[in-house]
């Protein structure tokens, strides 16, 4: 049996056509787990066979680190888990995830032939595949969230709070209202969640975003929390991208005043005309 170093997380994956086929690339948000938890990290250029974990059955695949043109941008590295269209795990995962295989394959033969232009899920087709590392560095577990799964999230969380979703996320508060089925699926969900959060406390050294403090810090300590851009109680967009990292005050602030976000200039706008800028960003 293998087992998860403290249930630690890499990348939450939603389903798409290279993921039933060739693999899938790990964003720079996300490097951080490999760099602090999984072993040495694999240096430009390199690449190892590494062991995938699905539903208790071992497959083989590739991660590869990669060289990227400069001129997109400057993250120098890709990161990518790799394996062949008729490899067993990509038959696998096909079998996971049936109805979003079936979907994205009906789309294609509606497509021009040869093109390559990516086929968004409808909301009520989304499912994810969620990687989790292991007391192996070559290892890793994989985890599915179909759409059933998100049903039932969605449902749950229908007329919750914001700010107590939130909490869920950050500090592990449960929900004791949900039945047991529900809450075997919640909990897989919120444990990924909060994983993704953690990730990114990480990657900026648990200092708010918006202020750049590292709170706690002369008591030997550190708080940060993770606030959903989009609310996921409407959204249920617990990705990386819909994600940013707060101290409290600026957290509580922000859901008093529910400024907007300019994605484009990063800039909260609060309704007496307020503008504040984000002064640490790596992953939006």
């Amino acid at each position: 049996m293998i087992k998860t170093i403290s249930d630690e997380y890499v990348y939450k994956k939603e389903v798409d056509w290279s993921l039933f086929n060739y693999g899938f690339a790990i964003p720079i948000e996300h490097q951080v787990v490999f760099s602090q938890v999984a072993g040495r990290f694999i240096q430009r250029g390199e690449s190892k066979v590494v062991n995938l974990y699905l539903n208790g059955k071992s497959y083989k695949a590739k991660l590869n680190n990669n060289r990227i043109d400069k001129k997109f941008g400057p993250h120098t590295d890709i990161v990518q888990i790799r394996y062949t269209q008729n490899s067993d795990l990509a038959q696998a995962l096909r079998g996971c995830f049936q109805r979003s295989y079936a979907y994205i394959s009906k789309m294609k033969q509606l497509q021009e032939k040869g093109s390559k232009k990516h086929i968004p899920l409808p909301d009520n087709y989304k499912e994810y595949l969620a990687v989790y590392t292991t007391e192996y560095d070559d290892t890793y577990v994989l985890e599915t969230i179909g759409s059933l799964d998100m049903e039932v999230l969605r449902d749950t969380i229908s007329g919750q709070s914001e700010r107590i979703m939130e909490a869920q996320f950050n500090f592990d508060v449960e929900d004791d209202t949900a039945g047991l089925k529900e809450k075997e699926q919640i909990v897989k969900i919120r444990k990924l969640n909060k994983k993704i959060g953690d990730n990114l406390k990480r990657l900026y050294g648990y200092r708010c975003q918006i202020c750049g403090r590292l709170i706690g810090e002369k008591y030997g300590s550190h708080v940060a929390e993770a606030h959903h851009i989009d609310y996921s109680v409407k959204s249920l967009n617990n990705d990386a991208s819909n994600q940013i990292i707060v101290c409290p005050n600026h957290h509580s602030i922000i859901h008093d005043v529910d400024p907007v976000f300019d994605r484009g200039r990063l800039i909260y706008i609060y309704s007496n005309g307020f503008e504040e800028k984000l002064v640490l960003n790596q992953h939006l």
